[in-house]
């Protein structure tokens, strides 16, 4: 019918500036191949740095009836959404919740997205600060690592990554804020973002030797994090 699912790369945006590569970008030429009439709208479809699911569809009605389902579902308290992570680190529960408010700060020439365990009503008022939520689950574990599912509950840039550096697990190749996760004598800590500058991740040589990958090749190493599962009315 209207609807078509994909399933996209780490790293390739979902739109673009012009003669950029995106998603958006790439959409005419994907309706020509498929020899569609109507034109293509992104429904629902993971952030740049996530791999996984992408919804499009041919009817603009059906679009905004898709994503208003998935506003409504969150709002009833449902998880339309899940998602895979591997995780550096396992968590100390095997399954649980992570509620935190989360903000945009201002770090040097840069901003990003911090935690704010215990905002106030005026900064929440003003919607500076939102309250985010993520259940997870510890799928499997082995070597230090984990495969975890993630439901969020909210939407928010960059949750889940934030997200799993308060579990002290941050997500495989997570480059944005894995260095909030500080170790000493292989005890995990958490570190302010003040305090821990943005960094290519640091993994252990028996992790590295298995992935089979170089300390200089590193940077390279894609976010591990994948749009699963939608459910759909």
């Amino acid at each position: 019918g209207a609807l078509l699912a994909l399933s996209k790369p780490p790293g390739l945006p979902i739109l673009g500036r012009p003669g950029d590569l995106s998603l958006d970008a790439l959409l005419p030429a994907l309706r020509r191949r498929l020899g569609l009439t109507a034109e293509l709208h992104v429904v629902k479809a993971p952030a740049r740095e996530y791999s996984g699911l992408v919804l499009l569809s041919s009817c603009y009605h059906t679009t905004k009836k898709l994503q208003q389902f998935f506003t409504n579902a969150r709002q009833r308290g449902q998880y339309p959404a899940t998602y895979r992570a591997i995780s550096v680190g396992v968590p100390a529960e095997m399954e649980g919740e992570i509620c935190t408010g989360l903000c945009w700060q201002q770090q040097g020439d840069r901003a990003m997205v911090v935690p704010v365990p215990a905002p106030g009503r005026r900064s929440l008022a003003r919607k500076d600060v939102k309250i985010t939520l993520t259940r997870y689950r510890v799928l499997s574990a082995v070597g230090g690592c984990a495969l975890l599912q993630l439901q969020p509950k909210t939407a928010f840039p960059e949750q889940l990554q934030v997200h799993l550096t308060l579990l002290l697990c941050p997500a495989l190749g997570d480059h944005e804020h894995s260095s909030h996760v500080g170790r000493v004598l292989g005890v995990p800590f958490l570190l302010t973002p003040e305090a821990a500058p943005t960094r290519t991740q640091v993994l252990d040589e028996e992790l590295l030797s298995r992935l089979g990958l170089s300390t200089r090749q590193l940077h390279h190493l894609p976010l591990h994090i994948h749009l699963q599962e939608l459910v759909l009315p």
